[in-house]
């Protein structure tokens, strides 16, 4: 029993649907995708989303592009596209298609979609896209209410942007100034401050905002497809390469392309990333052709680069080529003054997500909120006030509904000596601390990614 308690607690929390008229895809997916997310459906038929929809919220939707026999233009696919994004503009949209449709899918892209997924897919992919899409879901909430200062940015932009306090403030002043540049930025800070949705406000502001944001996600990449992705393959470069494939370079072109957690790169993923910077040229695999490319660079990490380069984890003229512009993200504790708006945003959300209209916090809730540290920071926030919306059985949440994560992951749950016992949850401990991310959870350990794998199938995790 209490095996099966720890397994549910370490899935992702978030809904996935899947949608799909092939029934063995939507077996497929949903078997593979059931054991890293709390909450995985599938609908074999796209009529059916509109009154899917009006009785539950997905955070992603996986979906395919063509569902009536014959067709593979995708328009099907982008119709209904539109449809989920009018019943629900914040859920994160990821589509499925063949090698022969990717210029399709990228199209998708441009209007909106978040990611693609190639059919048939590597499972390793297919969970490093949808765990982005879910944090995704999480970071880019887009204001229904409120309008702060934001003066020297479009209009459509300021929603996205929550903060009065001095330290955040000064943030957007600096991205004003950088915006319509070129300059790499490198944006620091610690996890759950906001790092994405300033990189989409400096591509929004840009030069550049009428082409591709494209967003990588380098701490779910697994190494073995870091080159692939990144600067793509011609056919037959591999086993499972039967059509050629433009990376994420090639598919920013004219826009921008933003490198999350750089920081977890390996050195020698390192070098093969600061040639392209420096050449602006990528080579795809199992090709000596040479592609320039015109894109933008932003990276982000919560890691201290410069202890890095010292320790000599992180190459150094890479570090110098990525922060033309270094840009830090206060911490939410050190944005007292942007709480209550931050509170108000996500209760107004909430509410309507899950109908309690008539809902508010009592004036010692929010002195609480206000009061408490968040070592989560943003993220922690809204998963707080979203979860007090859900367990509140009256119009107003007290503090005593609200639920501080303020112990370490795991610190009081080990009640024996036993050695077995013990690794098997400090490997599970590590994993969700890092939410899966299998490089992280090794170097936590302080062991080898294959020894993390290793225990994995050992304990069967």
């Amino acid at each position: 029993m209490n095996r099966v308690v720890l397994l549910n607690m370490r899935k992702t929390e978030a809904k996935v649907l899947i949608i799909d008229d092939d029934e063995d895809v939507l077996f497929a997916a949903r078997i593979y995708l059931k054991r890293f997310f709390s909450e995985v459906s599938t609908l074999s038929s796209p009529r059916k989303i509109i009154s899917t929809f009006n009785e539950s919220t997905y955070d992603v939707v996986l979906m395919d592009m063509n569902f009536q026999q014959g067709q593979q233009d995708g328009r099907e696919g982008m119709f209904w596209f539109d449809k989920i994004k009018e019943v629900s503009p914040e859920t994160v949209i990821v589509l499925m298609t063949a090698f022969a449709h990717v210029s399709v899918a990228v199209e998708s892209i441009k209007k909106g979609a978040f990611d693609f997924v190639l059919k048939p897919w590597n499972n390793e992919k297919l969970l490093a896209t949808i765990h982005s899409a879910v944090k995704l879901n999480r970071s880019l909430k887009k204001s229904d209410k409120l309008e702060q200062a934001s003066s020297g940015f479009r209009k459509d932009q300021s929603e996205m942007v929550i903060g009065v306090s001095e330290s955040f403030q000064q943030v957007l002043k600096v991205v004003q100034k950088v915006a319509a540049t070129d300059a790499n930025v490198l944006l620091m800070g610690a996890n759950g401050t906001g790092k994405y949705v300033i990189a989409k406000l400096l591509h929004e502001n840009s030069q550049r905002n009428k082409e591709l944001f494209v967003h990588v996600d380098l701490g779910s990449l697994n190494e073995n497809l870091f080159e692939s992705e990144l600067f793509g393959y011609a056919k037959g470069a591999f086993t499972d390469a039967k059509e050629p494939r433009m990376g994420r370079f090639e598919m920013a072109e004219k826009g921008t392309i933003f490198l999350d957690e750089i920081g977890n790169l390996s050195l020698n993923l390192q070098t093969k990333l600061l040639s392209i910077i420096q050449n602006r040229k990528v080579v795809r695999l199992g090709e000596s052709k040479e592609r320039h490319i015109d894109v933008r660079i932003i990276c982000a990490t919560n890691a201290d680069l410069n202890k890095e380069v010292e320790e000599q984890n992180f190459r150094e003229d890479l570090l110098y080529r990525i922060n033309t512009i270094e840009i830090t993200l206060p911490s939410l504790k050190d944005r007292k003054e942007d709480i209550p708006l931050f509170v108000d945003h996500f209760l107004e959300k909430n509410k309507k997500k899950y109908r309690k209209g008539k809902l508010q916090f009592s004036k010692d809730a929010m002195n609480q909120m206000e009061f408490y540290h968040w070592p989560g920071n943003i993220r922690e926030l809204e998963h707080v006030v979203e979860r007090a919306v859900i367990l509140s059985e009256k119009d107003e949440i007290s503090k005593e509904d609200l639920q501080f994560s303020n112990r370490k992951p795991g610190a009081a749950e080990i009640d024996n000596l036993n050695l077995e016992e013990m690794e098997v949850h400090l490997v599970k401990a590590a994993l969700k601390k890092h939410t899966g991310n299998i490089s992280k959870a090794a170097k936590e350990l302080g062991i080898t990614r294959n020894a993390l794998y290793r225990r994995m199938e050992k304990f069967d995790l």
